[in-house]
């Protein structure tokens, strides 16, 4: 199937069939999509919870209270949910951590294309930490741009989804995300749709090319 025609059928589910698995095989390449993801400078600020069974997911499903109800039963039905978090602050320890795991996988041919990587990074860093002072919600996009390329690569494995937004606050206390330096951003369900899901037969609404491209 060809990506066009996979972008056009893919949709947000709104009702899974609880009792329809991923296969361990498929999940591992969903797992692989979400460690590979691309990040602004490489910098990987993202810890994710995987929950595949009923007590995993019922944790998840805290965060789902008040005006988040709607996703708690999707939750719980969904074959696998993955909460996305995002550290809040680019400390020391995982800058390190970045570079030498660059260098370990062979990124730098010399001395000084380290030393270069490492001081691009941080400039960069700085001018959104010091400048603009918008670190925490900058290390958060690049959970956002995780999350779409996950999306992307779930619908080519044929496994349903639907990114939701929950109680950051409950997932933060649920998963001890702040001791760990992370802040929850959001999380996916995975699965496959319901015979009965009322968005799979309702046709797919964006603008046309001409409302959103324009020729530089």
């Amino acid at each position: 199937m060809g990506i066009q025609r996979i972008i056009q059928t893919r949709y947000a589910v709104k009702h899974f069939n609880p009792d329809k698995k991923i296969p361990a095989d498929v999940f591992a390449q969903i797992q692989a999509a979400l460690r590979l993801s691309p990040s602004s400078f490489n910098m990987q600020p993202w810890h994710f919870v995987n929950a595949d069974d009923a007590a995993g997911k019922a944790r998840v499903a805290k965060a789902t209270a008040g005006r988040f109800s709607v996703n708690a039963e999707r939750v719980t039905n969904a074959s696998h949910v993955v909460v996305f978090a995002a550290f809040a602050h680019a400390a020391e320890a995982h800058l390190h951590a970045v570079l030498a795991q660059e260098e370990q996988d062979g990124r730098f041919r010399r001395p000084e294309s380290k030393q270069a990587r490492d001081n691009s990074r941080r400039s960069f860093l700085n001018w959104r930490r010091d400048t603009l002072q918008d670190e925490t919600a900058w290390l958060a996009k690049q959970v956002y741009l995780n999350m779409g390329f996950t999306l992307m690569a779930a619908a080519v494995l044929g496994v349903d989804a639907l990114p939701m937004e929950m109680d950051t606050a409950v997932l933060d206390q649920e998963f001890g995300f702040p001791e760990q330096g992370y802040a929850a951003v959001a999380a996916i369900a995975f699965g496959y749709r319901a015979a009965d899901d009322f968005n799979a037969a309702l046709p797919k609404s964006r603008f046309g090319a001409d409302a959103v491209f324009t020729r530089a």
